[in-house]
């Protein structure tokens, strides 16, 4: 990793644990309890706000204390598409940042019909897997429900397009994961393969992404950062589980005591 990369992401960790970003979520049955302590272990704070009667109070906290959103399809239904439709509009209105991670796009007529609506919202960071991305290009071949059967590395055009097209940035995440705008990309590499073996670690990285956004100027970078540092506590995580439930608390653990030296010497940050 280059020095002005690595200084970036020391840079941004301590931003976050300085300024405790407000990161308002959408996210998942599922991914509410890990994506939340996640937060909460980086020096973010989270609120878990899927009302859609409070969409417009929490778009206005968040412009106010310069916060960011992030949204996830995962367990939608019509009620909840509607709520996330809303915060979306709400966000884009108030010039707040935000993500969405399309989980499971390509999986059913449903699911794509959430991520094109929310989508004309313009999002400041799409997050997805390889099969999500590419089902949200138009794609065909879809993953296996919520699960990606696509690398991202067959992904990286697809998120170049999408970012040219819509004029975002897209994160696609993999073995090695990838950020673009469609004219710079970063690659990254680090994480574990047992991460995959823990339910909604790429949903905590989204909300993640969230406080990343938030606090930094510089949103291609800042998402790059962010999963470079998320990398990191999961291969530190690793090396002490013995199995995918103690990786979870580990990595909870590291993601709060992630010091400057560990993430300049080991996060890796490649300007592709």
């Amino acid at each position: 990793m280059t020095n002005d990369l690595a200084s970036n992401a020391c840079d941004l960790l301590n931003n976050i644990r300085s300024k405790g970003p407000l990161v308002w979520n959408f996210s998942n049955f599922v991914s509410m309890d890990i994506a939340a302590n996640a937060l909460l272990a980086i020096g973010a704070s989270p609120a878990m706000a899927h009302a859609k009667e409070e969409a417009n109070d929490f778009s206005q906290i968040c412009k106010a204390i310069n916060g960011a959103l992030t949204i996830n399809i995962g367990t939608f239904d019509p009620y909840w598409q509607e709520c996330a439709k809303e915060a979306a509009k709400q966000a884009s209105q108030n010039e707040v940042p935000w993500v969405l991670d399309p989980v499971g796009a390509g999986a059913s007529k449903f699911r794509n019909q959430n991520v094109e609506e929310l989508m004309k919202f313009k999002p400041t960071i799409l997050r997805g897997n390889g099969s999500e991305i590419m089902a949200v290009a138009g794609i065909a071949g879809g993953g296996k429900g919520v699960d990606s059967t696509s690398s991202s590395n067959e992904a990286l055009d697809a998120a170049k397009s999408i970012a040219t097209m819509n004029n975002i940035i897209v994160a696609v995440t993999g073995e090695t994961d990838y950020v673009t705008d469609g004219k710079q990309t970063y690659s990254i590499s680090g994480g574990h393969e047992m991460m995959t073996k823990v339910t909604a670690t790429g949903c905590a990285l989204t909300c993640l992404i969230g406080a990343a956004i938030a606090v930094g100027e510089d949103k291609l970078l800042s998402t790059a950062a962010m999963i470079g540092i998320y990398g990191l506590a999961g291969e530190m995580a690793s090396k002490v589980a013995k199995g995918p439930g103690s990786l979870r608390m580990h990595l909870i653990d590291n993601l709060s005591n992630l010091n400057s030296k560990q993430v300049m010497e080991n996060v890796n940050i490649k300007d592709v």
